[in-house]
């Protein structure tokens, strides 16, 4: 709901400053490397009605503003050209290892569910991915920081692996980061909403890719759905917390979606013991 400007009540508006989410109109808004900021905030340091820790660089989601905000973004780029590298050296013996398919991980090896995310079957499969998560994960690293930003990455990963387990054949294989990119197309509607942008670009975007999800073959569209879903709920756990109780907001969504992808998995492992 539209509130006043905090310094021109008389002006409604859906912005608000990223540091003290006070509500600000067009006049008073100045643009920040994500969201717009108050002129006090931008102001910032002792004297200026805030304390210092009050005025300290916050992202929009409470994080702390990180020197290389993509860091983590480039860390996980790396992680995924090393496995990709792995599995052309290694050849079919190691991806059969690491990859995701039900009667593997109902056979105890979980971990599949993680190191599927980084494994790629071919080149092209590899390269849309990782420019898939530079074009949308460094944005959404410089907009939650990186501790949430990699929870949001993993989580959506994790959740689309255990959708593809519950409800793919047990012995139909499944790989690729998309899961965990599915996840990031999600925050990123929910942040551009949050910050009341355009929403048409990433509707396109959103609709594009589940066009292909759905009429490609050989595309595992559990994992893009799973990872959809669990990346649009934590982005908007993150980025609508209340201030107040933003830490135990944000944990207790995390840890619910968490809960759900443990409960996935054990129900499918059940039921193929």
């Amino acid at each position: 709901m539209d509130q006043g400007c905090y310094r021109h009540p008389d002006r409604e508006t859906g912005i608000r400053c990223t540091r003290c989410e006070r509500p600000i109109c067009t006049e008073c808004m100045v643009s920040a490397s994500v969201g717009f900021q108050c002129p006090e905030c931008v102001r910032g340091g002792p004297g200026n009605g805030h304390s210092p820790a009050a005025a300290r660089p916050r992202t929009i989601a409470g994080g702390t503003v990180a020197r290389d905000p993509h860091l983590v973004t480039k860390i996980l780029l790396a992680v995924n050209t090393v496995f990709f590298i792995a599995a052309l050296a290694g050849g079919k013996q190691v991806v059969d290892e690491l990859v995701l398919w039900g009667y593997g991980v109902a056979d105890g090896g979980y971990y599949r569910l993680l190191t599927s995310m980084f494994l790629h079957e071919a080149p092209w499969h590899f390269a849309f991915n990782m420019l898939g998560l530079w074009w949308l994960g460094a944005p959404l690293e410089a907009a939650l920081g990186r501790a949430r930003y990699l929870t949001l990455y993993l989580l959506s990963g994790l959740a689309g692996g255990a959708l593809s387990y519950l409800l793919a054949a047990p012995n139909e294989g499944s790989l690729g980061a998309s899961g965990a990119i599915f996840g990031l197309l999600g925050a990123t509607a929910v942040l551009m909403r949050r910050l009341n942008y355009d929403m048409r670009p990433v509707i396109a975007l959103l609709a594009l890719n589940l066009l292909f999800t759905f009429t490609w073959s050989g595309i595992a569209w559990q994992a893009h759905v799973g990872g959809l879903i669990a990346g649009t709920v934590i982005a908007y756990g993150m980025v609508h917390a209340p201030r107040e109780r933003r830490t135990a907001v944000q944990f207790g969504t995390c840890a619910l979606v968490l809960l759900a992808i443990v409960g996935t998995v054990a129900a499918r492992t059940a039921a193929l013991i």
